[in-house]
């Protein structure tokens, strides 16, 4: 979970450096502080560094901007987060055609028709 927190963050960073640590919790669905604290790990990491945000009317705002570091990491995180969903789909495909077979079998042994159940295509 951790994992996949901080693989959402360096996505989000990466595409909007400007987000603001609340935007960045909203988006994520953690809190504010987590977004604090995960960002301090991610600095000290050197993952992720401060530029000023120039756009910005206030000066005081900074961008966070994925160092070399960061990109790399991210283009990890994210292969390996997609190597667990690829799998988490893959395992919950045999989990629905073993159900599917099993009702198809319950349906013939009572002689009942499974109409109106919901099929999957792939």
């Amino acid at each position: 979970m951790q994992e996949d927190t901080r693989t959402r963050v360096l996505r989000l960073i990466a595409d909007n450096p400007q987000m603001t640590q609340r935007e960045l919790a909203d988006a994520v669905g953690i809190s504010t502080g987590s977004v604090h604290y995960l960002l301090n790990a991610l600095l000290e990491a050197g993952l992720v560094k401060f530029g000023n945000f120039s756009a910005s009317q206030d000066k005081r705002r900074y961008a966070y901007i994925l160092t070399p570091k960061g990109v790399a990491e991210k283009a990890a995180l994210t292969h390996r987060f997609l190597k667990r969903k690829m799998q988490e789909y893959e395992d919950l495909a045999r989990e629905i055609d073993a159900l599917e077979e099993e009702m198809s079998q319950e349906g013939s042994a009572s002689g009942q028709a499974l109409s109106g159940t919901p099929t999957r295509n792939r």
